[in-house]
């Protein structure tokens, strides 16, 4: 057993984020294992650019309310206890609603892959109000 060294809190960068996201590592690898936790809060509005994940990823809301978004407009709503999993290689953005923060759990699994996530193109303010617009009969 090992217990993994935990690092403060960090900002995210505006280069794969939009509005005001905060993150915690919990995780990161023990030498054998590329799995990776990491604690993410983002305030309302706040959201990541799309993005895919070599194995994909397993995001676990612990609180707020937020949403996840594919490229082709499939929309999820997640509160506290809920939990999405996007498929290796999909399209994908999360973040909180317009009106609510969301904390997540990110998890995944880097296993062969120098790089597990694929960073793409920020999310307009026009595809993110279509996002709300999409889980405003859910809330």
């Amino acid at each position: 057993m090992q217990k993994n060294p935990r690092a403060g809190t960090m900002r995210m960068a505006a280069a794969s984020f939009t509005g005001e996201v905060w993150l915690d590592p919990v995780f990161d690898g023990d030498g054998s294992s590329r799995l990776t936790v990491v604690l993410v809060r983002f305030t309302p509005g706040a959201r990541s650019n799309r993005h895919s994940h070599a194995n994909g990823q397993l995001l676990v809301c612990t609180d707020g309310v937020g949403l996840v978004a594919t490229r082709d407009g499939n929309t999820v709503l997640l509160r506290a206890g809920e939990s999405v999993w996007t498929p290796a290689g999909e399209e994908h953005f999360h973040g909180g609603t317009a009106e609510h923060m969301m904390c997540h759990y990110a998890i995944l699994d880097a296993a062969g892959h120098a790089d597990a996530t694929t960073w793409r193109e920020a999310v307009t303010d026009e595809q993110y109000a279509a996002a709300n617009a999409a889980v405003a009969v859910q809330r």
